[in-house]
């Protein structure tokens, strides 16, 4: 499997690479690490010499970042001219066959939270493969992957994130947890009976959703399934428990073009709340 990491010489940039190494050691993967150079635009006299020594530092940087890498992982660098980051992540993973983009989130935000950066968002809503990013401070872990969690979908038209997690759980020999996240604005007292009734009957249905989901998947050993409930998504995912070694997986919304990603609302507000990285995936 190939790994292409979208670098920047930032913290966040090396969190994009903890998580690669991460990903790279449970997959037998190998890693592009890339950096993309915005493109002069018009071209002054007299700027090719400050452009050279912009390149020399930008190889810099890709080198420092390929010496995070461990030996045994194949690593190769590349520093990429284009006027936008991520259309030239995803043309060079398009290009190159790469299985996943990887990207860090913005400097900003909480401590192993995700705080969604510019180029994150463009790839949000426009990679052709899926996309992992990697919460605030990921390179102070060094947890290797251990289990990986998918929030399966329960509306039809979105996508379905469990083939490719189950490919990748394969993979690397991890077990799959099958997740399904209930969430209800409270509309009354907490004692209301209809309130209850309405939780009840939601939880039920997402239980008999992960059960049709499960049903549907080759004999795979540790399969779990669990419903999360809350007054808000952000709550049903406090109520999961997340190991250090934990990967979200998520599914574009059915609003997206095909083989693109596009995160809808409640993705994004799952996203948002994940203390574990996160990856999306296209719409089929």
């Amino acid at each position: 499997m190939k790994i292409t990491v979208g670098y920047l010489a930032t913290p966040s940039g090396d969190d994009g690479v903890a998580l690669a190494i991460a990903l790279a050691r449970a997959l037998d993967a190998s890693i592009d690490i890339v950096l993309v150079m915005a493109v002069d635009e018009p071209v002054m006299e007299g700027s090719g010499p400050y452009r050279k020594v912009l390149e020399a530092k930008a190889k810099g940087w890709v080198d420092d970042a390929a010496a995070q890498v461990p030996s045994g992982i194949a690593v190769t660098t590349h520093v990429l001219s284009h006027e936008s980051f991520a259309r030239a992540l995803i043309d060079f993973a398009v290009q190159t066959g790469s299985d996943m983009i990887v990207v860090g989130g913005a400097g900003d935000g909480l401590l192993n939270r995700h705080s969604i950066g510019s180029v994150a968002g463009q790839l949000l809503h426009a990679s052709e493969v899926p996309l992992a990013l990697a919460p605030r401070g990921y390179r102070l872990s060094d947890a290797p992957i251990t289990d990986l969690t998918v929030a399966v979908p329960t509306r039809a038209s979105a996508s379905n994130p469990l083939p490719f997690a189950i490919t990748l759980a394969s993979a690397a020999h991890v077990p799959v947890r099958l997740v399904s996240l209930v969430s209800l604005e409270p509309t009354g007292a907490p004692s209301d009976e209809s309130s209850l009734d309405t939780r009840r009957r939601q939880v039920a249905a997402a239980q008999e959703n992960l059960e049709l989901a499960a049903r549907t998947l080759p004999g795979i050993d540790g399969l779990q399934s669990v419903v999360a409930d809350g007054s808000s998504l952000d709550e049903a995912m406090g109520n999961l428990d997340w190991k250090p070694g934990d990967v979200l997986f998520l599914g574009s919304s059915g609003l997206a073009s095909p083989k693109r990603v596009f995160l809808g609302s409640s993705a994004t507000k799952i996203l948002r709340a994940a203390p574990v990285p996160v990856v999306v995936v296209p719409h089929e």
